[in-house]
């Protein structure tokens, strides 16, 4: 039997903003809808648990086709083997697949569906991402970082639909765009005025009689959220603390008649050891601290946000809190499938568990070779109406992503696994372009941001690369800035990203600067030499700096760049990327470790 309908009343509550309703109905769908438990039936006979499955997923950011990055997963004899994964048509059939085991199901995301999307995606505003969600039938997405990336109003737009233009791009290109026909929810993402942007929680219901049951969702960002958009983006919204949000919304939920308590948040950990989808080990970063804080009463907590994959069953720390944590990795190469068991009577959860279920699709060749199906794992085939919607939007692309820019002399790679904090030779020729491209306004240095360069940069075997392989690397669009800075306010922002409050991040430096650093010192102390043609910079001197708009608006917690005189605006990063790489008959991939861990 399929979910009944949406308890419409219960998901607009707390809403404000466009999709939300008027301030003066608010106060009648608190006393109808939110402030008192739903009618009971009396005393319930005893019935068999009713199985809600839940087909979760997170970070998928526009990635239509199979993004070409294989997946190192498990072999089952202590080793890994590289399974392609990925698409939008695969996905949409492993989805098929989950679902088909029950009878009563869920569709869920824990944010970033959008943004930092391949060019297929994001050259249209990510509206073929949204009208892929639409098809694939999600049902419900907490709003993650990246969808802000492009602003509020837009965002809105997104939910509601319609053609207005409100970024430098132009929508509703290839048809008419008519909004997400899944629901935004955002509990911790608060307005000017206090309400939340989007609903902060729906309930929904299953079965009927003494065998029906209601799932309660809450969805919500991270807090740090303010540090990963350009402030412009989100001027006049405010983060709250994610335990917080949870714990005023739980007993909100429950006195509507949840039995069950589902979060979708986008904040998550990681993982130590072998590469295990289906394990916790050493599970570390943010989204603990949240579970740590949470009162009794939620029972799955969808994660996101760090790209890693996991399945956690949180009762092995505090049994007063079983909570299932789970998280699909990342661009729609795997799904959470999640079963919860409701004993309708008891109105709680009496089981739940969860498995990562790998989307293979099709084998593809990297300059290291063939990466081929393995019979380890589920085959799935394209769904033929997601396919064909793909294509349309590919198609239309293809000209653009296609288009040479240039040669390079090998891959430009990005910190991976372990030095995932660091630029790697990718971060160093991007600093290296920004540096060039800026050079009238005095620049002596560049840095960039490793969270922001978001694929290698892998050309061909002729060495040509392409439009499309450099807006992966750069599809932000985010200008340069030039400012200047003393050699002491330098050192005192790179120490920024050591400093242990945030996830750690070592700016990548442009030629001829050079640092090394020691996490064994405090925090404040931890680079122990500043170099700038192998001399060591003066603190007091003054240099002129490059950073993209982000970093010199304070993203990713490097407020040192915020407020320095004499900012000039220049190009956007991804044309002086091109230009630089166009600039030589074969550019260079600077090789060269700028930055070098000495302690810790």
């Amino acid at each position: 039997m399929q979910a009944t309908e949406i308890d419409k009343n219960y998901l607009f509550c707390k809403a404000g903003g466009r999709g939300g309703v008027p301030p003066s109905m608010l106060l009648t769908l608190l006393l109808s809808a939110c402030a008192a438990p739903m009618a009971g039936n009396g005393p319930r006979t005893a019935a068999q648990p009713v199985e809600i499955g839940i087909a979760a997923f997170n970070d998928f950011h526009g990635n239509l086709e199979p993004p070409r990055q294989p997946v190192a997963a498990p072999d089952g004899t202590g080793g890994t083997v590289q399974v392609p994964a990925g698409g939008a048509a695969w996905f949409a059939s492993a989805l098929d697949s989950i679902r088909a085991k029950y009878a009563h199901r869920l569709t869920v995301s824990a944010g970033d569906m959008i943004s930092a999307s391949p060019l297929a995606s994001s050259l249209y505003l990510d509206e073929p991402t949204i009208g892929v969600m639409n098809r694939i039938g999600l049902e419900f997405n907490a709003v993650g970082n990246h969808e802000f990336d492009r602003g509020r109003e837009e965002l809105l737009r997104l939910q509601g639909g319609g053609c207005a233009k409100l970024t430098a791009k132009q929508p509703c290109q290839l048809e008419p765009f008519k909004g997400a026909q899944f629901r935004y929810l955002a509990a911790s993402t608060l307005m000017e005025n206090g309400q939340t942007l989007f609903p902060a929680s729906a309930l929904r219901t299953f079965g009927t009689g003494k065998s029906q049951v209601k799932v309660g969702l809450i969805g919500l960002t991270l807090k740090g959220t303010a540090d990963l958009v350009d402030a412009a983006r989100i001027a006049g919204l405010t983060f709250a603390d994610e335990a917080a949000t949870i714990n005023a919304e739980v007993p909100r939920l429950k006195a509507a008649g949840a039995d069950a308590i589902i979060v979708l948040i986008h904040e998550g950990g990681k993982t130590t050891g072998a590469p295990d989808p289906q394990g916790c080990a050493g599970l570390a970063g943010g989204i603990r601290s949240i579970l740590d804080a949470l009162a009794p009463g939620v029972d799955v907590v969808v994660s996101g946000h760090t790209h890693w994959d996991y399945i956690c069953d949180y009762a092995g720390r505090d049994p007063e809190r079983p909570i299932l944590l789970t998280s699909a990795g990342f661009y729609g190469r795997e799904i959470t499938d999640i079963t919860v068991a409701i004993d309708p009577a008891a109105h709680r959860v009496v089981a739940r568990r969860a498995r990562n279920v790998l989307v293979q699709s099709e084998p593809f060749t990297t300059p290291r070779g063939p990466v081929s199906a393995s019979a380890l794992f589920p085959q799935f085939a394209p769904r033929a109406d997601i396919a064909a919607y793909v294509k349309t939007y590919v198609d239309a692309s293809k000209e653009l992503a296609a288009r040479p820019v240039g040669k390079l002399s090998g891959p430009a790679s990005r910190g991976e696994g372990a030095l995932a904090y660091t630029g790697g030779t990718l971060g160093n020729l991007i600093a290296d372009a920004q540096l060039a491209a800026t050079g009238k306004a005095g620049a002596q240095i560049a840095f960039t941001n490793p969270f922001g360069n978001r694929a290698p940069i892998v050309p061909a075997a002729d060495g040509s690369v392409s439009f499309g392989s450099i807006y992966l690397a750069q599809p932000f669009g985010n200008r340069l800035i030039t400012k200047t800075m003393t050699g002491a306010e330098i050192k005192a922002t790179l120490e920024q990203g050591l400093d242990g409050t945030r996830p750690e991040q070592v700016l990548a430096p442009s030629k001829g600067l050079a640092f090394r650093f020691d996490r064994t010192r405090p925090a404040g102390e931890r680079i122990v030499s500043l170099t700038l043609d192998s001399a060591p910079i003066d603190p007091a001197a003054r240099f002129r700096v490059t950073i993209n708009s982000f970093l010199a608006s304070g993203g990713d917690g490097f407020t040192g760049f915020v407020g320095k005189p004499e900012a000039v605006t220049g190009p956007v990063d991804l044309e002086a990327l091109e230009t630089y790489i166009r600039g030589a008959d074969r550019r260079e991939v600077p090789l060269e470790n700028r930055t070098e861990l000495v302690g810790g």
